[in-house]
């Protein structure tokens, strides 16, 4: 009985790897999804190095950040 139920430990765990695997590799292939409200670089507009692309991705974030908040706001109470 013993066996029994280590052997199905093993293929659970055989099963879940092979799914987490699957996973990984199809998540490092897709490209990363687009943020709404934020227009896609062209091709041609790659940053040059990772600075330049750690700026444009806060640029980005601000900027959909400053585009929420606008959305929020609400009339003050006098």
């Amino acid at each position: 009985m013993r066996g029994l139920g280590l052997i199905g430990l093993v293929l659970a765990l055989v099963i879940v790897g092979l799914l987490a695997k699957k996973q990984m590799t199809s998540a490092a292939s897709s490209a990363r999804p687009a943020v709404p409200g934020v227009a896609a670089p062209a091709a041609g507009d790659a940053p040059a190095n990772v600075r330049d692309q750690a700026q444009q991705v806060q640029q980005q974030v601000k900027e959909a950040l400053d585009a929420a908040a606008k959305t929020r706001q609400m009339p003050d109470d006098n």
